[in-house]
């Protein structure tokens, strides 16, 4: 599919209400679909034993159940951990996911891990494409979108991740290389019920360092115009996103930037008080 090029770098698409994408007068300067709930995940990538994650599953239960935020919530525990959250969050509103499945059902593949595993455990949701999975493990653009189809397979939701290097950024490429990344990662089938996407530029994960707020809504804003290209009025209900060094003194500022439906949270996810500051930034919509 040829990529298109929006009219400008911060357009901003026109939006449905959830229930049957008919058009409704809207305000253009609201950048989010109509009753879309923001999503905070909580990666928390290669850390944690059982005791002291099981506790940070306890905090995060209470911080749920006492303050009911207006966004949703998901947990990425490491894979060995993931029943034992998925028991202790039964029944609340935290969901948990995976933080990576292989793109077979089953098989010779030691260490992997199928989605229908992921699901088996108790998970929703699968990360796909972290950009450590990227850089550590060579994954590509295409092996990215079979392991979101593979999970469309096992009845999970797909979260796709994108971004752009340093280099990338420097050299005035960050949109041609996310638009490439977007175009070759995306699942076949993919849709609003079944996918979700993360842009996390690569040189703000961990790095204390975010982008500016014009060059995020520049990307989510691309990364609508590009989704909306492929799936019609429906792409304005993929949730999009934002990746990077978010914690709590910036999440306010990052979250109610147009296109922005969420956040993608690395070590701020690992401390109940970052979290929670977290989820009270999202906005109510």
């Amino acid at each position: 599919m040829a990529i298109p090029e929006p009219r400008n770098r911060y357009q901003i698409m026109i939006l449905y209400p959830i229930t049957g994408f008919a058009p409704v007068a809207r305000n253009s300067e609201i950048g989010y679909y109509p009753g879309m709930r923001q999503l905070i995940v909580g990666n928390w990538k290669m850390n944690g034993l059982k005791a002291e994650s099981l506790a940070r599953a306890s905090e995060f239960r209470a911080f749920a159940e006492a303050e009911k935020p207006a966004c949703d919530l998901l947990v990425c525990p490491p894979a060995t951990l993931v029943e034992a959250v998925a028991k202790a969050l039964a029944g609340s509103a935290i969901a948990v996911g995976g933080q990576d499945c292989h793109t077979e059902d089953k098989g010779a593949f030691t260490g992997d891990i199928a989605a229908a595993m992921v699901g088996d455990l108790g998970c929703r949701y699968v990360i796909v494409g972290h950009s450590e999975r990227r850089r550590d493990h060579g994954e590509n653009d295409t092996r990215v979108g079979a392991k979101a189809t593979a999970a469309h397979r096992a009845g999970l939701m797909a979260i796709v991740c994108l971004g752009e290097s340093a280099a990338e950024r420097d050299a005035g490429r960050a949109e041609t290389v996310v638009a490439a990344q977007l175009e070759g990662s995306w699942p076949q089938g993919g849709s609003p019920a079944n996918t979700v996407v993360a842009y996390e530029p690569v040189w703000a994960i961990g790095t204390g360092r975010t982008p500016t707020v014009a060059e995020i809504a520049a990307i989510h804003g691309l990364m609508r115009t590009l989704i909306v290209a492929r799936l019609g009025s429906d792409g304005h209900a993929v949730r999009l996103l934002y990746g990077g060094s978010v914690g709590p003194r910036n999440a306010a500022e990052i979250l109610a930037i147009p296109n922005v439906d969420g956040a993608l949270v690395g070590g701020a996810s690992l401390k109940i008080e970052d979290f929670a500051a977290i989820a009270r930034s999202c906005q109510a919509r």
